[in-house]
């Protein structure tokens, strides 16, 4: 040790010991998390490679299968929030000069067109209107049109709280030997979901909404057409951290060390599966419905109007117009200060038009819906 450099004590500052509000989640993400979960990210780390934690890899892929209602060998949780998730969909199958078809409808499909263009993806665009959804005859004309080799879409898109139907879409993709690429950020784990029977190729999620754990390790999962078409890439995938064909050594009988995986993230999704595998798919999808009509009939009694038609209207995440002369931030910073609730308001060009309520995971729960409505009579009235 060289003795001779000063140590500079500017930022050796005393911060207290950790304590934060006890915040009631309803926006879009994050959501509170099941104690049980809380426990099991506390259980103490072993190594990445340790045969125990090997097996817990095992059990988390087994448990995101019955999720997403896939056989998919290539699914397992990427060590990143689900924006790292989705930028590995495109990672491995977008090469250079690929039509990419892309259906954006809120801020989340402008984020895909964002990435794949980094990627070197000729980008397609068929757009709606923020808060519809695109019909099957529109999805049909957009393949014919722009022949693309990946259709992107978002089933659930956080910005608007809509739900995009994806039957038939699979059978127009193989017609045209186009992958099918599907967002379930908001959707698995609270809005019916089925990989395998909907022919969906690639599809990304994250562990912080319907899932109910903490953000930081991501769903992903390719079908035997997505693996095929990475198979068959002239030049390696230019993202490495994300490269499936390593990550799969990792994830897969292999074993070969690829990254130092986030050990306590994964024990808590892995907690956060269980609790999905308990309940049951059938009976979570309708708690989470049950739950978000009991909101929106409370929000009608309110006189506050839903953005989305309730035939595309997400269960997990609802926006609601903010009433006219009413301050929107200034409605949102009141519920957290002096309800300790967290919503949240509008992203791109509904930016101070409207809310987004999330009923998500643990948090979907008639106790919370009561909490806010009550809250929000008080605010508003």
């Amino acid at each position: 040790m060289n003795a001779t450099i000063p140590i500079s004590d500017r930022f050796r500052v005393k911060t207290p010991q950790l304590d934060m509000p006890p915040r009631i989640l309803l926006g879009p993400g994050p959501a509170n998390v099941d104690p049980r979960v809380l426990s099991a990210i506390s259980v103490p780390p072993v190594g990445h490679l340790d045969p125990t934690y090997l097996k817990v890899m095992d059990e988390i892929q087994d448990l995101l299968r019955y999720a997403w209602q896939t056989e998919n060998e290539m699914t397992l949780a990427v060590a990143g929030t689900g924006t790292a998730a989705m930028e590995a969909t495109l990672a491995n199958v977008a090469e250079p000069d690929d039509v990419v078809l892309i259906g954006v409808k809120g801020y989340f499909g402008n984020r895909l067109v964002d990435m794949a263009g980094r990627y070197g993806a000729k980008v397609c665009k068929m757009t709606k209107t923020w808060g519809d959804a695109f019909t099957l005859e529109e999805i049909k004309a957009g393949i014919e049109t722009h022949k693309p080799k990946i259709l992107a879409l978002v089933h659930a898109e956080t910005s608007t709280g809509v739900r995009q139907p994806l039957e038939g879409v699979a059978e127009l993709c193989q017609q045209h030997d186009c992958l099918l690429l599907v967002d379930t950020v908001t959707s698995l784990g609270g809005v019916p979901l089925h990989i395998d029977e909907w022919g969906i190729d690639l599809a990304y999620s994250c562990s912080q909404k319907g899932l109910g754990s903490p953000p930081g390790a991501s769903p992903f999962t390719m079908s035997s057409r997505a693996v095929e078409k990475l198979q068959q890439r002239p030049n390696p995938v230019p993202n490495w951290y994300l490269d499936m064909s390593l990550l799969a050594k990792y994830w897969g009988t292999e074993r070969v060390y690829h990254h130092t995986a986030p050990i306590n993230m994964n024990y808590a999704l892995r907690e956060a599966l269980r609790i999905v595998a308990e309940e049951g798919l059938i009976e979570r999808w309708q708690r989470h419905q049950r739950n978000a009509e009991l909101l929106w009939e409370g929000l009608a009694e309110l006189k506050i109007e839903c953005h989305v038609d309730r035939e595309i209207r997400l269960p997990t995440l609802t926006t609601v117009r903010i009433p006219d002369g009413v301050d929107g931030k200034a409605v949102s910073k009141k519920l957290l200060n002096e309800y300790n609730i967290e919503i949240a308001g509008g992203l791109g060009e509904l930016g101070g038009k409207v809310w987004r309520i999330g009923l998500m995971g643990y948090n979907s729960r008639p106790e919370n819906v009561i909490l806010l409505l009550n809250a929000l009579k008080k605010v508003l009235y």
